[in-house]
């Protein structure tokens, strides 16, 4: 018995000692002598945390197991799974985070989402009810609950608005409007909500008709106007005071002078007189037939010819105004246009609302513009009539009776006078209140003379001014140019622009100067050119400075003559342009080398001369950088809309080595002299002082023309007003052909010498042989006398 104890003692031994022995990973246990998967997560009651911790859920895996975080919450680890050996904490997910700004969330349109703990819910926005399928509502709900957010009609429930007014649905909301005759105190078109309540209006706003009682009707207030005031007919308009004092002041005297109108202005007079004078007016005048009645009359009366006097242009110009004024409001809005043979008109007339934003007229030929804003045409909000009225007229031959009256005008240094040089306009608005206005007018008038010399200023005829003069007070010029003129004006009446006249009598005169005097340089400058280059005995480097000297004013006063007013095609003048500053410029350059020149024989006595290719690099190289560095720089500027010359901007690249070359040679000049009057003293000692006085001055002035000195007073023509620089300049400067001629050919004996030899060759053939004898015999001391650098003079 006790062997059979041990056996089985021995046994139980032996298989606790294979159990423990078996070695399984971790995960896994040992069951039956084997490793099987232990289930990490099993044996968590509902409620308690297992391993994953709080808002999770435990998932077995093979040896094993990992962590999700439950529905409405998120891992830190921004992970879908993770384990305990990567811990991780659930926290909650905002599902209503990003549809900020109007994007459709998860609760769908028309819907709020609210964040909660693990979830969310929504509701519907203000305005809006949720609804589902079968018809039920619920405060709360989930996009998944089929719930739609429909609009609420708040007008369905009773007495919404409240008394004298009606309600207006909108999606999610709605509003209020008062009935006909009814407001709001606080001036709002609508209301929502019981915060305010429609009044009678003529209750609320005791200046709703002005100067008139108002009264509540069916189809809402109107106003009765008292007497001197008007709502032109128009019942609900604002009353208004009609000024008639134009037409109240019509004597005999003014019927007389304009007899042709005489019957359109009693009339006028009668019309508006009717109007202020009716208690409760509603007259409503046939303004179209006034209208034209009123053009007629003024192209009869301008056809008739000039007013030649003051006060019958203003007596005119105020009525027309006035007569405009009185019309415009019966005008059929929105336009009206009217072209007959004396005058062009536009009006516009806007009614209710208060008009607001810019406004623009013109004329249909396009003559002028008229720029403002409708706030300006309309006047005072607070006072507004109902209606704005701007009209635009233009007269065809107005010019000729009122020019000349320009007492009122600012008269600048150096004008002459002034004549008008563009349409003259009326202009009119309905607002009476005009004397001062914040926003300017803006008009355009483009000029009739587009080709005198002008300077423009902007005027308006002040018939307080005296018996009625232009003046420019409270108008300035904002831009003006070639062909048209802006200006800017702070109060309305007849406007125009004057052109400033600078001495324009004396156009023609200094035209004729020019034409004679080129013509005869080039006549000149010609027989200078055949003489330095054909006739052999007098050729040296000075006569080759004469030639091209004589050679570039030549083309340059040519191409003057041939297109200095060719304006119409902008490239051929351009070409002019250029043609005129390269030769120009070039005449320049060889004036300074014959100053050197001069300069190195009087005063250094060098036999030497100046090698041919330096002095073709200053004549022409130079004025040849110049122009090519100006072209390129600002081609546009070579041709003005006058002339086919530069541009003001690029005047001093002319003019600027213009100066350098002159006073260049005004120094040598100046020594020159200084040199010749001690030789004069020295070679002519017996020569009397008078004399002596008289060769000084005539060598001084001669070479003092022949250096080109007289176009010093070209500078001075940037300034109105300088008749004798103009004069000066253009006689100076036309016949300088002529003076190099006499200068270096008739005060030349040896070139008197060899035109006497070609006339007497020319005439006498039998003395040809003695000519020819002359001739050589002549020829060595001329050239000893250039070889010795004296001068000819």
């Amino acid at each position: 018995m006790a062997g059979r104890w041990n056996l089985l003692l021995l046994a139980l031994y032996l298989s606790l000692v294979t159990v423990l022995s078996i070695d399984c990973p971790d995960g896994f246990g040992v069951r039956k002598g084997k490793c099987i998967d232990l289930d990490e997560c099993d044996g968590y009651e509902d409620g308690e945390i297992g391993p994953c911790g709080n808002n999770t859920i435990c998932l077995n895996s093979i040896g094993s197991f990992y962590c999700q975080c439950v529905d409405g919450y998120m891992s830190t680890t921004q992970t879908v799974n993770f384990t305990a050996g990567k811990p991780g904490t659930c926290i909650d997910f905002d599902e209503c985070a990003g549809y900020e700004d109007g994007k459709i969330g998860p609760c769908g349109e028309n819907a709020v989402c609210h964040n909660s703990i693990g979830s969310f819910y929504c509701q519907c926005v203000d305005g809006y009810m949720s609804t589902t399928q079968t018809g039920n509502t619920k405060m709360a709900f989930q996009n998944g609950d089929n719930v739609t957010c429909i609009d609420i009609d708040e007008c369905q429930e009773e007495n919404v608005c409240g008394q004298n007014a009606k309600c207006i649905n909108t999606l999610g909301s709605y509003y209020c409007l008062c009935n006909n005759g009814f407001g709001l105190k606080s001036g709002k078109l609508n209301f929502t909500g019981r915060q305010e309540q429609c009044e009678d209006i003529c209750m609320i706003d005791k200046t709703i008709c002005g100067n008139g009682t108002c009264h509540r009707g069916a189809s809402g207030h109107y106003c009765a106007c008292h007497a001197g005031f008007t709502n032109y007919g128009n019942k609900e308009y604002r009353c208004t005071e009609l000024i008639c004092d134009a037409f109240k002041e019509m004597d005999d005297v003014k019927l007389q002078t304009f007899q042709s109108a005489r019957d359109l202005l009693i009339q006028l007079k009668n019309s508006c007189l009717e109007l202020t004078e009716s208690e409760n007016s509603t007259l409503n005048l046939d303004g179209n037939n006034l209208l034209e009645r009123l053009l007629s009359a003024i192209d009869e009366l301008l056809s008739s010819g000039a007013f030649n006097d003051d006060k019958k242009v203003s007596t005119f110009l105020d009525i027309v105004e006035n007569a405009l004024r009185l019309i415009g409001p019966f005008i059929k809005p929105p336009r009206k246009t009217k072209l007959s043979a004396y005058t062009d008109l536009e009006l516009l007339v806007h009614n209710l609302p208060f008009p607001k934003g810019a406004v623009s007229l013109s004329s249909s030929s396009n003559q002028t513009r008229v720029g403002m804003q409708w706030e300006t045409v309309a006047g005072d909000p607070s006072r507004y009539p109902g209606f704005a009225a701007v009209s635009l007229l233009s007269y065809a031959n107005l010019n000729d009776s009122a020019n000349g009256f320009f007492q009122g005008v600012t008269r600048e240094k150096g004008i002459k006078g002034f004549k008008i040089n563009s349409k003259i306009i009326t202009v009119t608005v309905s607002n009476t209140n005009t004397s001062h206005l914040e926003e300017p007018v803006q008009i355009t008038f483009y000029h009739l003379n587009q080709a005198d010399k002008n300077n423009h200023t902007c005027v308006f005829w002040d018939s307080s001014l005296d018996e009625g003069s232009w003046s420019d007070k409270g108008c300035y010029v904002k831009e003006s140019n070639f062909e048209y003129t802006v200006c800017s004006c702070h109060h309305l009446s007849s406007f125009a622009v004057l052109m400033a006249v600078y001495d324009i009598e004396n156009k023609s005169e200094l035209q004729l100067i020019t034409w004679v005097g080129l013509s005869l340089s080039l006549v000149c400058l010609f027989i200078c050119i055949l003489t330095f280059s054909l006739i052999r005995s007098i050729q040296s480097p000075r006569t080759t400075i004469h030639l091209h000297l004589c050679i570039t004013l030549f083309i340059a006063n040519l191409v003057f003559l041939a297109g200095i007013s060719q304006t119409q095609n902008k490239v051929g003048c351009a070409v002019v342009a250029g043609l005129l500053h390269f030769f120009y410029l070039a005449a320049f350059c060889w004036m300074c080398l014959e100053g050197i020149q001069l300069f190195r024989m009087v005063v250094l006595v060098f036999n030497t001369n100046f090698k041919t290719l330096y002095m073709m690099a200053g004549g022409y190289g130079v004025p040849a950088v110049i122009v090519a560095i100006t072209a390129l720089s600002n081609a546009k500027g070579y041709g003005t809309e006058k002339h086919c010359w530069l541009d003001l901007k690029l005047i001093w690249t002319f003019f600027g080595p213009v100066c350098v070359i002159i006073v260049v040679n005004i120094v040598f000049f100046l020594i020159t002299v200084w040199k010749l009057a001690q030789k004069f003293s020295s070679l002519n000692p017996d020569l009397q002082s008078l004399q002596k006085i008289k060769a000084f001055i005539i060598t001084a002035v001669a070479q003092l023309c022949v250096l080109g000195i007289m176009w010093i007073f070209g500078c001075f023509q940037f300034e109105e007003g300088t008749i004798v620089m103009s004069y000066l300049f253009t006689i100076f400067g036309s016949l300088q052909g002529v003076l190099l001629f006499v200068m270096h050919c008739l005060f030349s004996k040896q070139v008197r010498d060899e035109y006497g030899s070609i006339l007497s060759r020319l005439c006498t053939p039998q003395k040809k042989r003695y000519s020819e004898f002359s001739h050589s015999s002549k020829a060595p001391a001329s050239k000893s006398s250039q070889d010795t650098g004296e001068s000819h003079i």
